[in-house]
């Protein structure tokens, strides 16, 4: 192996989590955290590379990939990998994002060799019949309609368009009927020769295994494929862009994003951010659920969220409403945000918020695949591991005047983009800004 290092989680009173990172001759890089009170084990397979890595005429194939690695191996049929892993009793999913391609299986213990053996067979054999690619291609395009027909996912998209423009951010994940119906095996032969390389793979897996048994097989159903000539894995930061954009739709209600700078998955000032998001719509306590749905019933889901990438982000808060009730929705949100851009939160919310988010971080991270999760995360942004105690120490940390001035840098009515879909008109949006 290229390298490695050893580190402990936990504290005194805790099971004692053993975290270990290998890099592989070839550049794969392993991480695990062995959980021994588990009896499950989970495995990831991270590849980064997104939908932001796509040129333009390659809007979609990442996420089709993603598809087309479950259609059959030289040793496997699609059919074969379905009863596989339901045999083993297991979980096998994946999962495509603007910025990484994650393949996974959740098993007992036990069968960790199969699921291993499952999983290198679908990343390096997978045989991209041109029957499958064109029988999925009609999947995916079913699956673009039903994007076009749920109105909370369609604003949203419309909305990270609207505030990325131009930028590969800005396209859908699934891509656009034109490109996916145009796309041939070639192309995607070449899009994972040039974006799978081994230097850009992160195999994490958590929970219950044996450490030396597992790193002789990782090493050799991972570690044999040799680094090619890549593509330059060059990506540029978003500007993201400000004002009104609606589109009309036959539609009970009207959708409605509302959308600021945010900043990167890896930035300083993270943590100070989640707590901003919690305060301001990231919970049923939050000022923007409590004011606009419990104090005066103006819609049934208003909720705010961060999107983090490499180099840029972005606060969006989301709401539903009628027609009649856009411009009162819409005043309520911008007064909610002025007066959080004014005055910070108060001592109060912040000691709420930072033991609330506490608490759901020691809940979520009870499982063998929400620490896998965190673990390949951990590598792809920062490049080193962060342990519960770390990050509930960076938690405590954020100051009152740290929220002060993250509420003033991020929580700026000037770049506010506002996008809304619905049987709406231009004029209620301009009135609103």
């Amino acid at each position: 192996h290229a390298g490695s290092n050893r580190g402990l989680t936990g504290t005194s009173g805790r099971v004692i989590l053993v975290y270990r990172k290998l890099i592989l001759e070839n550049g794969v890089r392993l991480v695990t955290e062995r959980i021994p009170t588990l009896k499950s084990v989970t495995v990831g397979i991270w590849v980064n590379a997104g939908s932001r890595d796509e040129q333009p005429a390659q809007a979609g194939y990442s996420h089709f990939i993603e598809h087309m690695f479950f259609k059959g191996t030289t040793n496997r049929s699609a059919t074969d990998i379905s009863r596989e892993i339901d045999a083993l009793g297991g979980e096998m999913n994946a999962f495509t994002t603007r910025e990484t391609t994650t393949f996974y299986v959740k098993v007992l213990d036990q069968h960790l060799p199969k699921a291993l053996d499952l999983l290198s067979d679908l990343l390096h054999r997978s045989k991209f019949a041109p029957k499958d690619i064109e029988k999925e291609k009609q999947v995916v395009l079913e699956e673009i309609r039903m994007v076009q027909d749920d109105p909370e996912d369609l604003v949203q998209e419309l909305h990270t368009g609207q505030v990325m423009g131009r930028h590969p951010l800005g396209r859908p994940i699934l891509g656009r009927a034109a490109t996916i119906g145009a796309l041939r095996r070639q192309d995607l032969l070449d899009y994972v020769g040039a974006r799978y390389q081994p230097q850009e793979i992160v195999v994490a897996v958590a929970g219950s295994f044996d450490q030396r048994a597992l790193e002789r097989t990782i090493a050799r159903e991972f570690g044999r494929r040799r680094p090619s000539s890549p593509q330059p894995h060059v990506r540029r930061a978003p500007a993201l862009l400000g004002g009104v954009v609606m589109q009309r739709k036959r539609l009970e209600q009207v959708h409605l994003c509302i959308g600021m700078k945010g900043i990167s998955a890896g930035h300083q000032d993270r943590y100070a951010a989640y707590v901003l998001n919690s305060v301001l719509g990231g919970s049923v306590s939050s000022r923007l659920f409590q004011e606009v749905r419990e104090k005066r019933g103006l819609a049934y889901s208003i909720y705010s969220f961060l999107s983090g990438y490499s180099d840029g982000g972005t606060i969006t808060v989301y709401a539903g409403t009628r027609q009649k009730e856009v411009e009162r929705v819409l005043d309520v949100i911008r007064r909610e945000i002025r007066r959080m851009a004014a005055n910070g939160i108060t001592r109060d919310e912040l000691k709420r918020t930072k033991d609330q988010m506490k608490g759901s971080l020691m809940l979520s991270l009870e499982s063998s695949h929400s620490r896998m999760n965190k673990l390949a995360k951990d590598e792809m942004i920062k490049g080193k591991h962060t342990t519960l105690d770390d990050m509930t120490r960076a938690i405590d940390a954020v100051t009152f005047t740290q929220m002060e001035r993250v509420a003033q840098e991020l929580l700026d009515e000037k770049s506010m983009a506002i996008t809304g879909l619905g049987p709406l008109s231009t004029r209620q949006l301009q009135l609103s800004r």
